[in-house]
């Protein structure tokens, strides 16, 4: 075996044992639980904040009120045994497998959400259309770039 094989396998085994995330922040929302929570940011999401680590403060600093963004979050009340689901919690639907839907429940329950930022307040932002709950960890935000983004 060649050193250069050796140092692929090793890099293999690596990403196969796993990842850590660290929050950047977390959400301060009215949402207190997935039974209050709408399943669309579009279906009566209220407004939120957004609040970083203050450790952050560099990162946000091209952040501007009136920016849309996406915000990825980690769903941590979220199931992630769940392969599949009735889209809606509807039983009349077909169970999918939930790489074609928007569950919350899945193996890595990673929260997509393209919001809009209203209000700043040094590392606190306040947002539109963030159907994520109180305390739900935030991994990261991005610009919204070009074109229109569509989640399904």
């Amino acid at each position: 075996m060649k050193a250069s094989d050796a140092m692929d396998a090793a890099a293999s085994a690596d990403r196969r044992r796993g990842y850590e995330f660290r929050p950047v922040g977390f959400v301060s929302s009215p949402l207190q639980d997935v039974a209050s929570a709408p399943k669309q940011a579009d279906e009566g999401a209220p407004e939120a904040w957004l609040v970083f680590d203050e450790g952050m403060r560099e990162a946000l600093a091209d952040v501007r009120a009136g920016d849309d963004a996406i915000l990825l979050t980690w769903l941590d009340r979220a199931r992630r045994d769940v392969l599949s689901v009735h889209p809606r919690d509807q039983a009349s639907r077909p169970r999918t497998g939930v790489f074609a839907t928007r569950s919350a429940d899945r193996p890595n329950p990673i929260g997509l959400h393209r919001i809009e930022i209203i209000h700043i307040e040094g590392v606190r932002l306040r947002v539109r259309q963030l159907e994520a709950l109180d305390q739900t960890p935030i991994l990261d935000l991005k610009p919204v770039l070009g074109g229109e983004v569509r989640l399904r």
